[in-house]
């Protein structure tokens, strides 16, 4: 079952991405050399009480943070803690959730520690975004979900190669539904699984959460035995971007994005939504 959200409940919904933006512009500029993840995380933990909202991620089936930190090649769900120190030329993922009056929101972003990061990594992070923003533009009344994994999938093969060789399309993890919780269904693959079909039809009402996870290497991954670190398996470095988004009867609104992607979706020739928050 897909829940559909009536305007009023995107609005709310809206909110709570406003919240998201907040943390990620807060954690992104405390992410330097020397910061630990936990440090962080107590500043995530203070945008959210600072807004009277409430954290998703805190307590989600035992997670203890406020948000996920991770750094280098761990994927996605890294856990804050004090041990992780950043250092210059690092590179960590901010998944960043909040919940107000009820409703979720949930996004994440790559972020550079320091400077002197290679070429690649850079074009890395380039592809993963703009393979977001490609699936965000495909959210239009009348496609399926599989027309947003086949826009992600696609922007990604098109790119020229890393020097690595490839870019690995994380294959275990990818986008959910968002809404009265922050995963539902349907899940999201970031490529074409032809076994799948095509997926619901995206109807105004239908919120999603966009994920590419791509790597400069293998798209497998394990599990570390803390139950949540994902790490790639061959040791190469990631990136993550995520952005929750509402299909309205006006397009698409990036929930998470401060300009509701007005701007990044119009290089797609799509025009965003009006802002339900004015």
């Amino acid at each position: 079952m897909v829940e559909i959200k009536t305007p009023e409940q995107i609005a709310k919904m809206r909110a709570a991405g406003l919240v998201v933006a907040a943390m990620h512009r807060a954690c992104a500029a405390a992410a330097v050399p020397g910061a630990t993840t936990k440090d962080l995380d107590e500043i995530a933990a203070k945008v959210l009480a600072d807004h009277g909202a409430k954290p998703n991620f805190l307590g989600y089936g035992g997670f203890p943070g406020n948000i996920c930190t991770s750094v280098n090649d761990v994927v996605v769900h890294g856990i804050p803690d004090r041990a992780t120190v950043l250092r210059d030329g690092d590179v960590i993922s901010i998944d960043a959730g909040a919940i107000v009056d009820g409703w979720h929101a949930d996004a994440a972003l790559t972020v550079f520690v320091g400077s002197g990061h290679a070429a690649e990594l850079h074009e890395l992070s380039r592809v993963t975004e703009e393979s977001m923003w490609a699936g965000i533009a495909a959210v239009r009344k009348g496609n399926r979900l599989v027309d947003i994994s086949a826009a992600i999938e696609g922007y990604i093969r098109r790119q020229p190669r890393p020097a690595a060789g490839k870019y690995g399309i994380v294959e275990e993890y990818g986008g959910h539904g968002i809404g009265s919780q922050m995963h539902m269904d349907p899940h999201l693959l970031n490529y074409v699984d032809k076994r799948r079909g095509r997926g619901p039809k995206l109807v105004p009402g239908f919120c999603i959460a966009i994920e590419p996870m791509v790597s400069l290497g293998t798209p497998r991954t394990h599990v570390l035995a803390d139950e949540w670190t994902v790490k790639t398996d061959d040791g190469s470095w990631s990136s993550h971007w995520e952005h929750s988004v509402a299909l309205t009867e006006a397009g698409p609104l990036v929930l998470t994005a401060p300009d509701g992607g007005r701007e990044k979706l119009a290089g797609y020739g799509v025009t965003a939504a009006p802002d339900p928050l004015g």
